[in-house]
C-alpha cells in the first residue's frame, strides 16, 4: 500500500470509510461514516482529482494506531468467541455473522504499513467498501447494444454504459455510432482496466445494487504527462484512426498522441481493429518535440513487459492491468503482501495466488523475499490500498478458460481445502482442465453446518452443482445442498414455455408479483395472469411467501414470464410456443391481446400470436366481438390455417365448422329473401327464406343507394317486415352479408366474384368499403376488392377526398387495370367516365320514398295513403289559401287536414291572391313522407288541364295516345325547370305540351359533391329515360345533360332502319350546341359529332377571330366524315369527327382514309395558328388541329410588364393565336410556340440540337428586348435573379436596375414582379447551362450610345455608366455602389463589368471612425478617378473633395506651411521602439520624433511613457520637402520659458480628434499619378521595414498589387523623414545606411533570379525542394501547379489535391490569375483522377464560381476544354 502524506492522513484519519471486513462490528461512528460514503457516490469530480500525496511512498494507513489496536482487538475476540463456543443465542448469532459474510467479506483495504504491526488479511473489494473513484480490472462478460457487463474482482459484476465505453473524442472519428458500435469494438472475455463512476441501490429489488464503470482513458489516465511516459511502459489507448502504416492512437489526454505500427507478421490472426478499440502497446519510443509516443502491440511482447522502477511515481499513475516486478514481504491469513516499485506494498488474496487450487499448506509456497511477477488488480486511492494478482492466466494478460456451465452437476468433485466458518474449496473435473469452485458455508447443507472441517476432510469426493462463476478470477461457486439437486428449475436455461412449475411469492406491486423458483430463478406473473380476471387490489390474492402453481408464458433474455389463470395452468390441450408447431385443426388455450371490430388477436406462449377472423368468433348477426370477448379472455382456438415464413396464423373459435349442404347453401352474389328479426345499432338483423336456418346482416349503408333513405328506412322497419330481394354480397360461415342497394341488386349478374371476372374498360356497381388519404377502396362480391388512387377518384384534384365520398357509398367504377399475378384492380371513380346511362338513381329514389311512406303510415295509427289518390301529378284540384309567406303560398284542402300544398312564387304566374280564397291548381310533385304537395297556378300548365277536361273520354284518350307517342325513351328534349327540390328537379317540357318530368341533380358518384345551382325557369337539355308507369313511380324519369352529355339512340323502330355511315361520308348535320372550340352536330337517327374548331375554314381563312360566328343552334348544314367514332357500338358518349371546310366539301376523292390520317409535319420555325383551349399559371395551351397541341409560355408572350400581368385576360377560351414553332414533341404531337419569328441561326441552332423539351433559349438573343419576372433578390449587391423562360433565368447586375445612378436601385422590386428587361451577354458554360446578363436600363443613352470617342469630359459632373476601361480617365467624376468594405478601403462597382478601389485614405477628408457603418454595401458614391491601369482593368478613385490637381499643395497637406523653429501641437499617432509619429493638428501631416529627441535625458522604455492619442507640443526640427519627411524634437530644453505655445487662431481646436491608425490616415502626395514610381514601403509583423525601388515594383505584374501596397506611401514618408533627420548629422552612417539596403535588394533580386533558373532548368527532385521554392514564392501558380505535377508523378493523387487546396488558401485573394491558373488545374486533376470524373469536376467548378468571377472561370475552363 502507498504511504499517505501527513495531509492525507490528517484528512482521512477518522472520517476515511471503513474496509476492515474481517471485523463482524460496525465503527461506533457510523453516521458519520454513511454520510462520508454518500458523498462518495454523489460528487465523483472531486474523487478523481485528489491531490497527489507530498510523499508518494508506499505501506502506509489511513487509520490512526488506536483504530487499528481497537479493529484488531475485536477481530482477536470475536475469533475466539467462536473457538470456544458461547450459549446457543450467541452462537446462532455468530454463525449468522459468520454465514452473512462471505468469502467477499474477508479482508479489507486496510493495513499499517511497513512500520508497526502488519496486517492480517489482504485487501478486497466487496459490495460494502466498493467506492467512486476506484481503478478495477475487470473482464467483459456480455456486450450489449447499449452498454456493457463487466465481472470485477472479488465476483462483483459492473455496467458501463456505450457514452461511457469510449472518450468522447472519437465521437467524430467512429462511423455508425448509433447502430451496434459496442460488439465492434469489443467482445466477451477482453481484460479492461475501468473505474467506479457511482454506486445505485436497485429499488425493485432490495440489497441489489449496482456498480457504474467508465473506461474512459481520460479519467483512468489522469494526471500523467509525457514526461511520465517512459520506454517499456504498457499503455492502453483507444484506436484513433487506421492509417496505410499504422494506427494512430488516442490515450484520452489532448497532450500527447501516439503511433503503432502495422505488423507485417500474424497480422490476419488478430481481432480486427477499428477505430474506437481499445489496444495494448508497448512503449518503443518517444519524440518528445512532437509530442508522439510510439507503441509495439504485439500481444507477446505486451504480455511479458514488466514496469520498471520509476523515479517519484504516484499512485495515480499506477493502472489496473500493469505487470510489476513483486517481492513477498509478508504471509497473511488469506493471501500474501507483496512490495513492488520500491514504494508501493500491495495484497493477494488466496484466490489469485499462482496456484489455482492451493490447498491447506499454501503459504509455503511463498517464501520470504521471493520474487514473483504480479498484476495490478486494483487501486484504491482514497486508502491508498492496491491490490495484486499472481493467477497464471492473468499474469499472461488473458482471462481465465470458461470450462463449466451454470447448472451443471459434478459427481466427484475434490476436496482440496477446508476454510474453518467460511467454505470448500473443490476440483471440478471439468473438461479440457479441471476449474476451481468455492463452496459457500451456508450452500453446504439445508441445516446449519457447526464444525465443517469435520464433515468434509481433504482429499474426499463430494457431488457438486454450479451456481456461478467468477470470470476474472477463474474461479466458480458451487452449491452442496440436496435441494439444489431435485428442483426441476435451477438457471434460466432450465425454463421452457410451457411448463408448470411451483414458485413462491417474494414481492407483489402494481404491475404484478415476483416469485422464486426453489433453485433461486426469479420471474414475473403480469397482473393480467394474475386471475382469470381483472384483479384491483393484487395483494389481497397473492401473499408474500405463499407458494402458488404457475405455467411459463416465455423466456426472453433471461426474464421470465409467468401466468397464474387457471384455465392455462389446468389446460391439457397442446402447447402452441413456436410458429413451427401451428398445424392446421389443432386446438389449444390462449388469451385475447386485442380486440377489433374484424376480429381477436389471440397471444399464445413464447410470443406467439394468431388472429382470429369476426366470422370464426361464433357471434351472432349483429353482435360486435366487444360485447362477447374482453381482453385478456382465454379462449379455446381452433387453427385454420398458418404461415410459418410471414408469421400468420389464422384461428377460430368454433370447434366444429357447421356443415351447410350443397342445395342448402347461399351462393355469393345470389338473390334471396328475408325477415327482419331485429333491428341493432349497425344494421338489420334478417332471416333468410330458406330450407337451412341461416342469418345475415344488412348494415345500415345498404339499406339504399341515397344516404339519406338510408337512416329513414332502418328508423322505420320493424321486426317482421320482409325484404322481397337482397343480394349476398359475403358469406361469413352461417352469417351472411346482405344488401337491398336496387343498384347491385338490379346489376347483380355483371358484379364480380373473382379477378378473373373482371375486364378492364368496363363500368362495374360497387360500394366503397373504406377511405384513405391516398384513395378509396371499392368492393364487389365477397372480398374483392378495387382500389381508386386520388388521382382517379375525381375530376376535381384539389377536392377533399374524405368530404367526397363516404364508406358505404353506392358508385359506379371504371375498371383501368387488372394485375392478375398480385390480383390487384385499378379503379377510376370520375364522374366524366362513370356517369349513369340510365335513370335508375332516380328511380331507386321515388321508389324507395314511396316504400318509407308506406313504412310509416302503417307504424302510426290513423294515417294512411288513400290521400294521395286525389293528388295525382298534373290534375287540377282545388285548394284554399291558408298562408301568404316571402318565397311563396301556403294551400290547405278541405277534404285532407293534414295534407299541405305549397306555391312558390315563380308558379304563381303573376296572379294575385288573398289568404281565404279558393284557387284551382295544378298538382306538380307530391312528397308522401311529408305529405306535402307542390302547386302551380301557371297559366300553361291550367290550359292544359281544362283543354284536357273539356274534351270527351274517346277524344281523351285518342289525345293521350299521341302524347305518348310522341315522347320516346332516349329521345333528347329541351325542358324548362320549375321547381328546385334538394334532390332533384320538376321540369316541364314546353314542346311536349308542358309534360311534367323528374331529373336527378345528382348521380351514384356525385351524392356528396357541390351540386350545380338551377333557377327556376331555367332551360335545360334532357334526355327522357323512363315513361311514366308502375316501375318509375308514375313519374316521367328524365337524365340532365350536365350528368351525362351524350345519350343513347333511339330503341324505338326507327332505330333499326338508322344508314351505317363510314369515313368520307357527306351527311346532313343539326347544330345541337355551340361550343368555344366545337360544333355539336346530330345526323341520322341517334347519331352524334363534332366539328372541330380547326376544321371550320381553310387555311386562308384560318385567321377568323370567331370561325363560329355565322351558325345558330338548329341551323342545318352539310358536313363529312373525316374520322371513326371511338368505339363501334356508338354509345352516346362517343362522339364521329366531321368537317365543314369548303375544300373537303368539294373533293370527290374516294381515298378519304389516307387523306384525312393527319400527318405530324411541322419544322422549327414555322408559322402556325391556334385557339386557346386552356390557359393555366403560366402557359397557355392551343389547339393547331384535332390531335396537335401547343403551348405558349407567358414570358413568350409579350414584353411589356402590364400585358403579363393580363395573361389571363388576354389569352381566352376560343381566341386565335399566331405563333413560330419553338420546339415539337413528336410523341406527344406537342408544339411549343413564340410570338417573334426566328432567324435562320436560331432554327438551325435547335435543329442540330434536336431539343424536345422546356429547356431552350435559342429565340433570346443578345441585344433582344424580353419579358421577364423576379424570381429572387439577392443579397446586398448582388442584384435581381429574373426568369426569362421556362427553365432560363437571367442575372440583373446591381448598376444595371436603374437608367440613372439612384440610392437605392432594389426599391420597387419584389419577387414575382414581371418586368422588362434587355439581354445583355449569353454565355454557354462547360456543362451545358448557359447564362444570361441582363439589364432594366432600356434607355439608348444610359446604354448604347455612350462609346469610348465620347467621353465624359466634365470634372463636376458625374457621367453615366463606363462599360469600358477605355471610357475612363484620370480625373473624372464617377458614381458607383459600395461594394464591399474592408479595414483598408472600399470596393465600389462602376458598371457590369468594372469595379474601383478606394483607400481608406481616401474616403473623406476627415476622420472615418467606422468605415462599414459610414459606407454601407450598396451606398451610391461619387468620386474622382485617381489612376486607370488598363492592361489589369484596375480603376483607383478618391471620393476627398479637394482638387489635388489644381490645388497641390493645399493647407491641410502643404509642407511649405511648416518652417523649422515652429512649436505646434500634435497627438501622438503610434508608438514605435525608435521613436513617436506624430499628426500636426489641423493638417493630415505626419512627423517623427526619434527617441533621441524626446527628452534631455535617456529614455529607457518609450511605451510605457507615451500613449497613442495623447496631446503633445513639439518643436519642427527639419522640413525636407522633396522626401516629404519631417523631424519633430520634445526636449524641455527646445522650449524657453518666455515661449508659450502659440495655436493658430485661423483653426479651430480639435479636441475631438480621435487616434489615426497608421492603416486609416496617410499623407496625400502631390501627385496622384506618381504612386505607380514612388518608394514603397512593405511593412512585415516584425516591424522591419523594407524599401523597393521603383524598377523592382514595375516587374510586378498588374494583378500582383495588393491594396496594402498602394495603402503605405505616407508610412514611407514618415519613415524617410524620420530617418534623414536622424542620419543627417552622420552622414557616413547615412550612405552606410542605403548602401545596406541596396545590398539587401539586389540580394533578394539573385535569389528569385536563381529560383526561376533552378525552376527551369534544374527542376525540384523532392518535395522538400518544393516546399522550399513554395515559400520563397507563395503567389507564383507555376510553381504550385509544378508541385502538383510532382505528386501526380508519384501517383499520390491525395498528396495533389491537397497541395491544389494548399495553393488556393495561400496565394494571395487579389491575386486572381494565379488563383484561377490553380482552379483551372484543379480541373484538370479531378478530370483525370476523379471518381467519377464529371461529379469531382462539377464540385470543384462550383467552388470555384464562388470565389472567383463567373465568367472568367467559364472562359477558362471552355478554353482548357
Amino acid at each position: 500500500m502507498a504511504a499517505p502524506s501527513t495531509k492525507s492522513n490528517n484528512r482521512n484519519g477518522k472520517d476515511g470509510p471503513n474496509f476492515n471486513k474481517s471485523s463482524k462490528k460496525p465503527f461506533k461512528n457510523s453516521k458519520k461514516k454513511e454520510s462520508n460514503n454518500a458523498a462518495h457516490s454523489q460528487a465523483l469530480a472531486s474523487q478523481l482529482e485528489d491531490d497527489v500525496p507530498v510523499f508518494p511512498r508506499g505501506g502506509g494507513s489511513s487509520l490512526s494506531q488506536r483504530e487499528r489496536n481497537e479493529i484488531h482487538a475485536e477481530v482477536d475476540a470475536e475469533f475466539r468467541e467462536g473457538e470456544r463456543g458461547l450459549d446457543k443465542k450467541k452462537k446462532r448469532k455468530n454463525m449468522q455473522k459468520k454465514s452473512n459474510a462471505s468469502i467477499d467479506d474477508l479482508g479489507s483495504l486496510f493495513g499499517d504499513g511497513i512500520t508497526g504491526k502488519l496486517p492480517r488479511y489482504a485487501n478486497k473489494i466487496t459490495w460494502k467498501n466498493i467506492l467512486p473513484g476506484m481503478k478495477l480490472w475487470g473482464v467483459v462478460s456480455e456486450v450489449n447494444e447499449k452498454d456493457l457487463v463487466l465481472t470485477l474482482p472479488g465476483g462483483l459484476r459492473g455496467l458501463a454504459r456505450a457514452t461511457d465505453a469510449i472518450d468522447s473524442v472519437l465521437d467524430n472519428e467512429i462511423e455508425d455510432s448509433d447502430c451496434n458500435l459496442l460488439p465492434t469494438i469489443f467482445h466477451v472475455g477482453q481484460l479492461v482496466p475501468c473505474i467506479v463512476l457511482q454506486l445505485d441501490d436497485d429499488k425493485k429489488e432490495n440489497g441489489k445494487r449496482k456498480i457504474w464503470l467508465s473506461l474512459r482513458l481520460s479519467l483512468l489516465h489522469k494526471g500523467f504527462t509525457l514526461d511520465a511516459v517512459q520506454e517499456g511502459m504498457v499503455f492502453t489507448a483507444y484506436v484513433k484512426s487506421i492509417e496505410d502504416h499504422g494506427y494512430i492512437l488516442h490515450f484520452g489526454l489532448s497532450s500527447f498522441m501516439g503511433f503503432s505500427p502495422k505488423k507485417s507478421e500474424a497480422e490476419n490472426k488478430e481481432i480486427e481493429v477499428r477505430p474506437g478499440q481499445l489496444l495494448q502497446g508497448v512503449v518503443r519510443s518517444i519524440d518528445r518535440t512532437r509530442k508522439v509516443v510510439y507503441l509495439s502491440s504485439d500481444t507477446d511482447t505486451v504480455s511479458k513487459c514488466v514496469t520498471k522502477d520509476l523515479k517519484g511515481i504516484s499512485i495515480d499513475l499506477l493502472i489496473p492491468g500493469m505487470m510489476v516486478n513483486a517481492r513477498v514481504q509478508s504471509i497473511l491469513e488469506n493471501g500474501i503482501m507483496l512490495s513492488f516499485l520500491t514504494y508501493f506494498t500491495g495484497t493477494v488474496d488466496i484466490f489469485h495466488l499462482q496456484n489455482t487450487l492451493p490447498n491447506a499448506n499454501w503459504k509455503k509456497d511463498y517464501s520470504q523475499n521471493k520474487k514473483v511477477n504480479a498484476r495490478i488488480l486494483f487501486i484504491d486511492p482514497s486508502s491508498r490500498a492496491v491490490g495484486l494478482t499472481l493467477n497464471p492466466h492473468l499474469v499472461h494478460n488473458r482471462a481465465p478458460p470458461t470450462n463449466v456451465k451454470i447448472g451443471d452437476i459434478y459427481e466427484q468433485s475434490k476436496v482440496v481445502r477446508v476454510d474453518r466458518g467460511l467454505g470448500i474449496l473443490l476440483d471440478i473435473p471439468s473438461t479440457p482442465v479441471s476449474v476451481p469452485a468455492y463452496v459457500n458455508i451456508s450452500d453446504v447443507a439445508e441445516e446449519e453446518v457447526r464444525k465443517l472441517e469435520k464433515k468434509y476432510k481433504e482429499g474426499s469426493h463430494v457431488r457438486v452443482r454450479i451456481l456461478g462463476f467468477r470470470h476474472l478470477e477463474g474461479l466458480a461457486t458451487g452449491i452442496l445442498k440436496a435441494s439444489a439437486f431435485e428442483g426441476a428449475v435451477f438457471t434460466h436455461s432450465d425454463v421452457k414455455p410451457g411448463m408448470v412449475v411451483r414458485a413462491k411469492v417474494i414481492a407483489v406491486d402494481s404491475f404484478g408479483a415476483i416469485v422464486q423458483f426453489p433453485g433461486g430463478v426469479k420471474a414475473l406473473c403480469p397482473l393480467r395472469h394474475m386471475s382469470e380476471f381483472e384483479i384491483v387490489k393484487p395483494g389481497k390474492k397473492f401473499k408474500v411467501g405463499a407458494e402458488l402453481l404457475f405455467r411459463v408464458l416465455g423466456v426472453k433474455s433471461k426474464r421470465i414470464t409467468l401466468t397464474h389463470k387457471k384455465t392455462l395452468v389446468k389446460s391439457k390441450h397442446e402447447i402452441l410456443s413456436s410458429y413451427a408447431d401451428a398445424t392446421k385443426g389443432l386446438i389449444t388455450h390462449g388469451w385475447i391481446t386485442k380486440i377489433e371490430k374484424h376480429g381477436c388477436f389471440v397471444r399464445f406462449y413464447n410470443g406467439v400470436q394468431g388472429f382470429a377472423p369476426r366470422s370464426e368468433l361464433g357471434l351472432d348477426p349483429g353482435c360486435e366481438p366487444s360485447s362477447m370477448y374482453h381482453v385478456g379472455q382465454v379462449v379455446k382456438c381452433r387453427i385454420t390455417s398458418s404461415i410459418t415464413s410471414s408469421r400468420r396464423i389464422n384461428l377460430s373459435f368454433i370447434m366444429k365448422p357447421t356443415r351447410v349442404s350443397a342445395d342448402d347453401a347461399v351462393k355469393l352474389g345470389s338473390l334471396v329473401s328475408g325477415v327482419v328479426d331485429m333491428v341493432s345499432s349497425s344494421g338489420l338483423v334478417v332471416y333468410v327464406n330458406g330450407k337451412s336456418y341461416l342469418k345475415g346482416i344488412i348494415s345500415t349503408e345498404h339499406l339504399a343507394d341515397h344516404h339519406e333513405h338510408a337512416a329513414l328506412m332502418k328508423s322505420a322497419v320493424k321486426p317482421g317486415y320482409e325484404f322481397e330481394q337482397l343480394l349476398v354480397l359475403d358469406t361469413e360461415g352461417n352469417n351472411l352479408q346482405l344488401s337491398a342497394k336496387y343498384s347491385l341488386i338490379n346489376s347483380a349478374q355483371q358484379l364480380p366474384s373473382d379477378v378473373g371476372h373482371v375486364h378492364p374498360n368496363s363500368v362495374v356497381h360497387g360500394y366503397i368499403c373504406n377511405l384513405i388519404e391516398t384513395g378509396c377502396f371499392v368492393r364487389f362480391l365477397g372480398r374483392l376488392t378495387g382500389f381508386s388512387p386520388r388521382s382517379k377518384a375525381m375530376d376535381d384534384q384539389n377536392a377533399d377526398l374524405s368530404k367526397a365520398f363516404y364508406t358505404g357509398q353506392s358508385v359506379r367504377s371504371n375498371i383501368l387495370d387488372v394485375n392478375s399475378e398480385t390480383g390487384r384492380i385499378t379503379l377510376s371513380l370520375r364522374q366524366s367516365c362513370c356517369s349513369s346511362t340510365d335513370a335508375s338513381f332516380m328511380q331507386e329514389y321515388f321508389l324507395l320514398e314511396e316504400k318509407i311512406a308506406e313504412l310509416q303510415s302503417s307504424n302510426s295509427k290513423g294515417c294512411d295513403l288513400k290521400w294521395v289518390e286525389g293528388f295525382k301529378i298534373g290534375s287540377v284540384i282545388e285548394g284554399k289559401i291558408h298562408e301568404a309567406k316571402d318565397f311563396g303560398v301556403v294551400v290547405s284542402f278541405e277534404k285532407y287536414n293534414d295534407v299541405f300544398g305549397f306555391i312558390t312564387d315563380f308558379q304563381l304566374g303573376g296572379t294575385t291572391i288573398e289568404t281565404g280564397s279558393v284557387i284551382h291548381t295544378v298538382v306538380l310533385d307530391v312528397a308522401k313522407t311529408e305529405r306535402l304537395v307542390d302547386l302551380s297556378l301557371r297559366p300553361e300548365f291550367i290550359d292544359r288541364s281544362r283543354e284536357k277536361s273539356s274534351s270527351s273520354q274517346t277524344h281523351k284518350k285518342k289525345r293521350n295516345r299521341e302524347a305518348s307517342k310522341e315522347l320516346e325513351v332516349h329521345q333528347t328534349v329541351n325542358a324548362t325547370v320549375e321547381i328546385v327540390k334538394e334532390n332533384y328537379l320538376v321540369l316541364s317540357l314546353p314542346e311536349y305540351k308542358y309534360a311534367i318530368g323528374y331529373a336527378s341533380v345528382s348521380d351514384y358518384n356525385t351524392q356528396k359533391f357541390p351540386q350545380k345551382q338551377f333557377l327556376n325557369g331555367q332551360s335545360v337539355i334532357a334526355t327522357i329515360m323512363a315513361l311514366p308507369s308502375p316501375s318509375s313511380a308514375g313519374r316521367l324519369l328524365l337524365l340532365l345533360k350536365s350528368i351525362s352529355e351524350v345519350t343513347e339512340t333511339s330503341s324505338s323502330k326507327r332505330a333499326k332502319k338508322r344508314s351505317s355511315y363510314d369515313v368520307g361520308a357527306l351527311v346532313q348535320a343539326e347544330i345541337t350546341e355551340i361550343k368555344p372550340l366545337e360544333l355539336r352536330l346530330k345526323f341520322g337517327v341517334g347519331f352524334r359529332g363534332r366539328v372541330h374548331v380547326t376544321e371550320v375554314n381553310d387555311d386562308k381563312d384560318s385567321l377568323l377571330e370567331n370561325p363560329f360566328s355565322n351558325y345558330r343552334v338548329g341551323q342545318t348544314l352539310a358536313a363529312r366524315i373525316i374520322a371513326k367514332s371511338n368505339q363501334p357500338d356508338n354509345k352516346k358518349s362517343y362522339l364521329w369527327e366531321l368537317s365543314i371546310k369548303p375544300t373537303v366539301l368539294t373533293d370527290s376523292s374516294e381515298s378519304f382514309g389516307k387523306l384525312f390520317a393527319e400527318e405530324f409535319d411541322f419544322s422549327t420555325g414555322q408559322c402556325v395558328t391556334g385557339y386557346v383551349y386552356k390557359v393555366d399559371g403560366e402557359w397557355a395551351w392551343l389547339t393547331i388541329s384535332r390531335q396537335v397541341k401547343a403551348k405558349l409560355f407567358i414570358l413568350d408572350s409579350a414584353c411589356e410588364p402590364s400585358e403579363l400581368q393580363e395573361f389571363q385576360s388576354r389569352f381566352q377560351v376560343g381566341k386565335s393565336v399566331t405563333g413560330h414553332i419553338l420546339s415539337i414533341n413528336k410523341e406527344k404531337k406537342l408544339l411549343r410556340l413564340v410570338l417573334q419569328p426566328l432567324d435562320h441561326g436560331e432554327i438551325d441552332k435547335v435543329d442540330s440540337d434536336n431539343i424536345s423539351n422546356d429547356n431552350i433559349s435559342s429565340h433570346i438573343h443578345e441585344g433582344g428586348i424580353v419579358g421577364g419576372k423576379i424570381s429572387k433578390i439577392l443579397h446586398g449587391v448582388g442584384g435581381l435573379v429574373v426568369q426569362i423562360g421556362p427553365h432560363f433565368y437571367g442575372r440583373v447586375h446591381f448598376c444595371e436596375l436603374k437608367d440613372t445612378w439612384v440610392s437605392d436601385p432594389l426599391s420597387g422590386y419584389y419577387e414575382g414582379q414581371f418586368v422588362k428587361c434587355k439581354v445583355l451577354e449569353i454565355s454557354h458554360a462547360v456543362n451545358g447551362t448557359i447564362h444570361a446578363d441582363l439589364s432594366f436600363r432600356l434607355s439608348s443613352s444610359g446604354m448604347l450610345n455612350q462609346s469610348s470617342s465620347q467621353p465624359c469630359d466634365a470634372v463636376d459632373t458625374p457621367c453615366d455608366h463606363f462599360e469600358k476601361i477605355e471610357d475612363i480617365r484620370s480625373d473624372m467624376v464617377v458614381q458607383g455602389y459600395v461594394k464591399n468594405v474592408t479595414t483598408k478601403g472600399c470596393f465600389i462597382l462602376l458598371s457590369r463589368k468594372l469595379d474601383a478601389k478606394i483607400l481608406i485614405s481616401n474616403l473623406s477628408d476627415g476622420f472615418i471612425e467606422s468605415p462599414e457603418k459610414e459606407f454601407p454595401i450598396g451606398k451610391l458614391v461619387v468620386g474622382r478617378v485617381l489612376s486607370v491601369e488598363p492592361l489589369s482593368k484596375r480603376v483607383e478613385v478618391t471620393l476627398k473633395t479637394s482638387n489635388s490637381s489644381t490645388d497641390p499643395k493645399s493647407k491641410i497637406n502643404d509642407l511649405s506651411s511648416l518652417h523649422a523653429g515652429d512649436i505646434v501641437s500634435g497627438r501622438i499617432k503610434r508608438v514605435e521602439s525608435y521613436g513617436l509619429f506624430i499628426t500636426i493638428d489641423h493638417t493630415n501631416m505626419v512627423g517623427l520624433c526619434h527617441k533621441s529627441e524626446l527628452s534631455d535625458d535617456h529614455v529607457d522604455n518609450i511605451e510605457a511613457k507615451y500613449r497613442a492619442g495623447e496631446k503633445v507640443t513639439v518643436k519642427i526640427l527639419k522640413v525636407n520637402e522633396e522626401r516629404r519627411r519631417i523631424s519633430l524634437g520634445m526636449k524641455s530644453s527646445y522650449f524657453s520659458d518666455d515661449t508659450a505655445l502659440q495655436i493658430d487662431s485661423d483653426g479651430e481646436s480639435d479636441e475631438a480628434i480621435e487616434e489615426i491608425d497608421v492603416h486609416e490616415k496617410s499623407l496625400i502626395l502631390s501627385d496622384s499619378s506618381s504612386l505607380a514610381v514612388q518608394n514603397m514601403v512593405v511593412e512585415y509583423e516584425n516591424g522591419e521595414f523594407l524599401l523597393a525601388q521603383a524598377e523592382s515594383r514595375s516587374s510586378v505584374p498588374p494583378l500582383e498589387v495588393t491594396l496594402d501596397d498602394i495603402e503605405q506611401p505616407d508610412i514611407d514618408n514618415v519613415a524617410s523623414q524620420s530617418q534623414e533627420h536622424i542620419d543627417e548629422p552622420d552622414t557616413e552612417v547615412e550612405k552606410k545606411q542605403r548602401s545596406n539596403k541596396k545590398t539587401k535588394e539586389e540580394r533578394e533580386r539573385e535569389i528569385r533570379d536563381a529560383e526561376t533558373r533552378l525552376l527551369e532548368k534544374d527542376v525540384p527532385r523532392t518535395a522538400d525542394e518544393f516546399e522550399r521554392l513554395v515559400r520563397s514564392s507563395p503567389n507564383s501558380s507555376f510553381v504550385w501547379i509544378k508541385y502538383i505535377a510532382f505528386m501526380l508523378s508519384l501517383a499520390d493523387v491525395e498528396k495533389a489535391r491537397s497541395i491544389a487546396e494548399r495553393a488556393l488558401r495561400t496565394i494571395n485573394i487579389r491575386e486572381e490569375n494565379e488563383k484561377l491558373n490553380i482552379w483551372v488545374a484543379y480541373f484538370n486533376l479531378e478530370n483525370e483522377y476523379g471518381n467519377p470524373p464529371e461529379e469531382a469536376v462539377v464540385k470543384v467548378f462550383e467552388r470555384a464560381l464562388q470565389y472567383c468571377d463567373p465568367k472568367k472561370v467559364h472562359l477558362a475552363s471552355l478554353g482548357d476544354v
